[in-house]
């Protein structure tokens, strides 16, 4: 019976392949206002479709996203601080083993890279590894907006602006300072100046993975003879891959130069 079911449901996926692959040989691409290489240069630059911001000024859609996922976090932050922390157990539920978990992870993370001072940092960590991860998978859920030209658009990662993504390298190198002032004082500010690159290859690292994967749906989705069943597996795939990656690698990387900048100096004996 379990044979017959696998091999049915076989059959059924490959005359649901071989319709799709017929529909995307008859039907011809509608075309676009916009052509290959200009949509990739606005993904990058914004120069054309820009938002507006309460009539105030036109702005990247990159600001827009990144006041969307804020605003999100927040309005999660407040619920969860007001109906289910309360409610927590000795024996945890689905949800609170879930949020202990992840809490747990980023404190542990900090801990194990800078064992001297690490409450401040686990805090950090935490905050922008879920931003990170929220920020980048608000991709997924296609939120239109519309730009100043009157079309539409979906809204992209924050942090495949530019500009979000020098913003929050910037932010981790001044906890990094900040970790070294509090243990080392003038000490540790020269041992975070010396790293004075730090927060471009930060900020460039995570925007050029993010990037990427912004550039690569573009290019799928520009074409309707790719745009049978494809976006879906690449873009869930670049997504979800760049969200935990990049969560991580930002997360660490502070964690490692956070400890380093705040070990306390050695006495000389």
């Amino acid at each position: 019976m379990d044979k017959k079911k696998r091999t049915t449901g076989i059959v059924a996926f490959a005359i649901l392949a071989l319709i799709l692959m017929i529909g995307t040989i008859i039907v011809k691409s509608p075309g676009s206002h916009e052509s290959i290489r200009e949509l990739m240069r606005d993904a990058v630059l914004h120069e054309t479709n820009k938002i507006s911001l309460f009539g105030l000024k036109n702005v990247n859609p990159g600001l827009i996203s990144a006041v969307t996922v804020t605003g999100i976090l927040f309005v999660i932050a407040l619920i969860i601080r007001i109906f289910v922390i309360p409610k927590f157990k000795m024996v945890p539920g689905k949800l609170q083993l879930i949020l202990e978990t992840l809490v747990g992870f980023f404190e542990n993370l900090a801990k194990s890279n800078s064992p001297h001072r690490n409450k401040f940092l686990g805090a950090y960590v935490f905050t922008a590894g879920v931003y990170i991860f929220v920020g980048t998978i608000l991709e997924l859920f296609g939120i239109q907006v519309v730009t100043t030209h009157g079309t539409s658009m979906a809204l992209p990662a924050p942090l495949a602006d530019i500009n979000g993504a020098i913003m929050i390298g910037c932010l981790s190198y001044l906890v990094i300072l900040s970790g070294g002032i509090a243990e080392n004082k003038l000490k540790g500010v020269g041992k975070t100046l010396k790293e004075f690159s730090l927060p471009i290859s930060m900020s460039f690292r995570l925007f050029g993975a993010l990037l990427s994967g912004a550039l690569v749906t573009e290019l799928v989705y520009h074409y309707i003879h790719l745009s049978y069943g494809l976006p879906v597996l690449v873009g869930v795939l670049f997504t979800l891959l760049h969200a935990v990656i990049q969560a991580y690698v930002l997360t660490m990387l502070t964690s490692l130069f956070y400890g380093e900048v705040s070990e306390p100096a050695r006495v000389k004996k």
